[in-house]
């Protein structure tokens, strides 16, 4: 498979320049496959700036330089239709265009565009506004008549063969690597390849809306962000699936994120609207909202700024309004992102319903996270005595349990295993096996060894709260103010701080009832 790459930079910004540059020496791209084009320095152009300083220029430098040939393709008659000959690419030694920093995002509005059959278009879709990604992923067609107006069914969508993915069958994978600063953008591609070198591991995040079968018009989003997460669920990941409307809060401890997916708010929020988040190396982060990328420069409006701000490595989203069927289908991309054989930029377009629209694809498009056989990465991670190791013995005990294992023997497994003596990771596992069981008192002790094992601070959190819920279960108020006590000592800008100090303040006059009561009733004797 060929997977050359061209860069594409703007000229006027040196931090463009840089961004390309470091690609190409990480990625191997040829030197006289960067390209600069003379562009506006808005996250806007024109119409006719789009056509005439990247479009064009574009096409045109990758034929001279021999990484494009055009010619005529005749389409054989059928059904009493006539032949028709299309102009198009037919030889190609690239399938990716990496947009670098500085590029601009989006394509404005151009009112005195009219096209024949415009006025066929729903109302809604009578618009020619995209994003600059979407628009490009056409190039290869750039020489026939492609309306404008609206979008354009994706030939591509669900692709089960890379092949498929191809500049000769109309379709070029595009790609930027941007966000709110040249550093994050910078960082994208090195978090990718870390994680093609150690896995992407940690756990995996949905936040359906809870919608109902009735809910017509939005229902699609649900069934898509389910889907991906039964899709995970089965891939072994550690899967946490909300179906509340609301996003999830801020107080919830989202810990070691390797995927999130959720809907529908206009800026970060909840966990990801705090000082720090814990993405893992490699992680995918999505949030579908109509405006999701509607600015890439910012670390707090919108989505997709914020969220490659915080860590994530990659993400998708939407410049305008799309409307939710012009959306990329994340269950498809993760199944085939996911599945190893998909790069990012394949995964992205064949989950893409429609091109010459508002996605934007943010990330390597190289980037392939389980280009490695499971057996061959963990033994190399077990060589380098790596701590993502104990995730690859998380994700062969859920594999193991999908496939039918008993809990006696994952329990039997995890206990005998000397990684999980100093895993706060494993750790944690085997307790919520405990609890599974209806060991409660083996569970309690086994979360409380989590917290001796280097949680993560967001895991050490949702240690501790799970543990508060177990030990109340088991009329052990005294244990478990004294946990709520450290939780609040251990984290002290928890968002959910007052909500623990109120339990914590009625917990602790209820145990001091209690030692009141056994006082006096001592007394009496």
């Amino acid at each position: 498979m060929d997977l050359a790459a061209g860069a594409c930079t703007g000229v006027r910004l040196a931090g463009s320049k840089l961004v390309a540059e470091h690609y190409a020496r990480m990625r191997q791209v040829p030197e006289a496959q960067v390209y600069g084009f003379d562009l506006p320095l808005t996250e806007e152009m024109t119409r006719s700036e789009f056509r005439d300083e990247l479009q064009y220029p574009l096409a045109a430098r990758l034929v001279v330089d021999n990484l494009w040939q055009f010619g005529s393709v005749t389409n054989t008659a059928t059904n009493g239709h006539p032949h028709r000959v299309r102009n198009l690419v037919v030889q190609s030694k690239i399938r990716y265009a990496v947009l670098c920093w500085g590029i601009p995002l989006k394509i404005i509005s151009e009112a005195n565009l009219h096209e024949p059959g415009r006025e066929n278009l729903r109302p809604e879709l009578q618009r020619n506004e995209a994003a600059v990604d979407s628009e490009l992923a056409w190039l290869p067609l750039l020489k026939m008549d492609v309306p404008l107006s609206g979008p354009l069914p994706n030939w591509v969508y669900g692709a089960t063969n890379t092949t498929a993915l191809h500049p000769t069958n109309g379709i070029l994978l595009v790609a930027r690597l941007d966000g709110p600063s040249v550093e994050v953008a910078n960082g994208l591609v090195d978090k990718a390849l870390a994680a093609e070198r150690d896995g992407l591991w940690g756990r995996a995040y949905f936040d359906a809306r809870g919608l109902a079968s009735t809910n017509t018009n939005y229902l699609l989003g649900d069934e898509w962000i389910l889907s991906a997460g039964e899709i995970c669920h089965e891939l072994g990941f550690e899967t946490v699936v909300d179906k509340n409307p609301g996003t999830f809060p801020a107080d919830f401890p989202m810990s070691q994120i390797a995927i999130y997916c959720g809907w529908y708010t206009e800026n970060a929020d909840g966990p990801f609207a705090q000082p720090r988040v814990e993405f893992m190396p490699g992680a995918f982060a999505y949030h579908l909202f109509s405006f999701s990328a509607n600015t890439l420069r910012s670390t707090n409006q919108y989505w997709c700024g914020p969220l490659l701000a915080k860590g994530a490595t990659c993400t998708l989203g939407c410049v305008y309004e799309p409307y939710l069927t012009g959306t990329p289908n994340v269950a498809v991309f993760l199944a085939r992102w996911l599945g190893g054989r998909y790069t990012l930029g394949e995964a992205a377009w064949a989950a893409q319903p429609v091109l010459s629209w508002q996605t934007t694809v943010i990330g390597d498009p190289l980037y392939r996270p389980f280009s490695q056989v499971g057996q061959s990465l963990h033994e190399a991670l077990a060589r380098r005595h790596s701590p993502l190791v104990d995730w690859s013995y998380l994700r062969l005990v859920n594999l193991d349990r999908g496939h039918g294992l008993s809990m006696a023997q994952l329990v039997a497994f995890l206990e005998n295993l000397d990684e999980t003596t100093n895993s706060a990771v494993l750790t944690e596992k085997l307790a919520d096996f405990y609890d599974m069981q209806g060991k409660p008192s083996s569970a309690i002790e086994t979360y409380q060894r989590a917290l001796t094992r280097r949680p993560s601070p967001e895991q050490r959190i949702r240690l501790r709260l799970t543990l508060a819920d177990k030990l109340l279960a088991q009329q052990r108020e005294a244990e478990a103010v004294d946990n709520y006590r450290r939780l609040l000592e251990e984290a002290p800008d928890y968002p959910g701080r007052q909500s623990v100090e109120a339990k914590l303040g009625a917990l602790e006059q209820k145990v001091a009832n209690t030692n009141d009561a056994a006082k006096a009733e001592a007394q009496n004797k």
